[in-house]
């Protein structure tokens, strides 16, 4: 079956009969048997896909298909789909079935997209490689000595490996961004709110943000289309009305873009990411775009304020997972106490338990105002110097990740190191603003390069008709 980069492509060819969803399903199932090896998914529905794809097929000739019809797409295994598994690659939600259906997930069902499988990734989302999975690390796909990034991992690699044709993620952090820049894909992170939260696995709840990993840019803004809006089961979801995203991809000339210089100078920046991040901005000129640099004065805060804040929502929010309701319960429990202690010491894998100890200690009485409420301070005062830099600018540009792909082992006996590597992606989740990650070619050894392009809040529209356009420079 041909290469398909634009679910529009597959449309074309299932009204003219030329392959149906059945066929595309049967693909799709036989790629992710041909690279199990690769760990992308926990759980596949072959069956159900099939049905589905039969169901929607015949939709197809009555002309009823809804919007997506033809799209296979994967979501990350903290997404929940009612009467399904769902663990967040965690042993403490084991035999948990969801009673209920995601509000993203369901929207693209409603619009005949096909769900093929849930997808490998970091326990809770917590990670920056995909090797914190309790169902063992995912491998990227162009060298499986390397990861794919996390914490989608899975879900970043299932569409490198052409195992489905989109995924869906969850970006608490970069963890849509950095894994598909590892993967040479797109990576949506829209605004806080933009999308619905209701049935996700919260990490941190006012970071955590639903987004597609897709070939191209214009799949992307279908996909957000259908997801995005309001919804009664989440307040935090955003009562602005959604643009037709996928009908506004037409590019504006002679716009404004900083790119943000500390990130460019950081001495930690591989130079071929430097190289093809400078390679795109002038293309952005030649373009007739306005480029130049910008300084933003409080970027060494980002990671910190980031890390506190996230671990402390972390502390509160896996507080549930008890041992008593669902999940793990360890069966060498003597008493209540023990019950909790043991059944979340056996469940939690290690960064989860790192991270929840982190966040109970910055929430404790002794230290909530040293570390938390100044956190809490500090990204106010990033988001008013961000809000401020727009005024200015249409866009930021930046590297997404210091790096590219690193092999695996490399940093997991040094925590610091594994977090840096989300030092150019947590800017947008501390103020909620959206941002991409656009292919834009490849180191030496051949492993992927993305670049970063960041928006004001809720200008999602702006933000994909311009990424369509730099992906369409980057692969000219």
């Amino acid at each position: 079956m041909k290469e398909y980069l634009r679910l529009a492509e597959i449309q074309e060819d299932l009204s003219e009969g030329v392959i149906s969803c059945v066929e595309l399903v049967g693909h799709y199932l036989h790629q992710i048997e041909s690279q199990k090896h690769l760990n992308a998914f926990v759980e596949v529905y072959d069956q159900e896909a099939k049905a589905s794809a039969e169901r929607i097929d015949a939709k197809i000739r009555s002309g009823t298909a809804g919007k997506l019809a033809g799209l296979v797409l994967g979501i990350k295994d903290v997404l929940s789909w009612k009467d399904h598994a769902v663990q967040a690659g965690s042993q403490i939600l084991n035999s948990y079935i969801a009673p209920f259906t995601a509000t993203a997930v369901q929207r693209l069902i409603d619009e005949d997209a096909i769900i093929i499988g849930r997808q490998n990734c970091d326990e809770f989302a917590m990670g920056s490689s995909n090797e914190n999975s309790s169902f063992g690390a995912v491998l990227n796909a162009k060298d499986t000595q390397k990861v794919p990034g996390g914490s989608s991992g899975g879900s970043a690699v299932a569409v490198q490996a052409g195992m489905c044709h989109a995924s869906l993620g969850t970006d608490t952090g970069g963890s849509v961004r950095q894994p598909a820049a590892f993967c040479g894909v797109v990576g949506l992170k829209p605004s806080y709110g933009r999308v619905s939260r209701w049935g996700l696995i919260a990490y941190a709840s006012s970071f955590d943000c639903i987004g597609p990993l897709t070939k191209s840019v214009a799949d992307a803004a279908v996909i957000l289309e259908v997801m995005a809006g309001a919804d009664e089961y989440d307040s935090t979801a955003s009562s602005e009305a959604v643009p037709s995203y996928s009908q506004l991809l037409e590019p504006k000339p002679n716009q404004k873009i900083g790119y943000i210089q500390e990130m460019i100078d950081n001495p930690a920046l591989d130079p071929a990411i430097r190289a093809s991040t400078m390679a795109a901005i002038e293309q952005l000129k030649g373009r007739g775009h306005i480029v130049e640099p910008v300084t933003l004065p409080s970027i060494s805060h980002l990671l910190p304020t980031y890390y506190i804040l996230t671990t402390a929502e972390a502390s509160s929010n896996l507080a549930r997972f008890d041992g008593v309701r669902y999940g793990h319960r360890s069966k060498l429990a003597t008493d209540l106490e023990s019950l909790y202690k043991k059944s979340r010491t056996e469940g939690f894998g290690e960064e989860v338990r790192r991270r929840i100890l982190l966040g109970t200690f910055v929430l404790s009485a002794n230290y909530y105002d040293a570390y938390y409420t100044k956190a809490q301070s500090v990204r106010r005062m990033v988001r008013t110097e961000t809000e401020a830099l727009f005024e200015d600018y249409d866009f930021f540009l930046s590297p997404v990740t210091p790096t590219t792909a690193f092999k695996l082992g490399e940093k997991t006996n040094d925590p610091m190191q594994m977090y840096l590597a989300d030092v150019f992606t947590v800017h947008a989740n501390v103020v909620g603003f959206p941002a991409i990650s656009v292919p834009a070619g490849a180191d030496a050894q051949g492993m992927p390069i993305g670049v970063q392009v960041m928006a004001p809040y809720l200008k999602e529209a702006e933000l994909l008709a311009f990424s369509d356009e730099l992906q369409a420079l980057m692969n000219a």
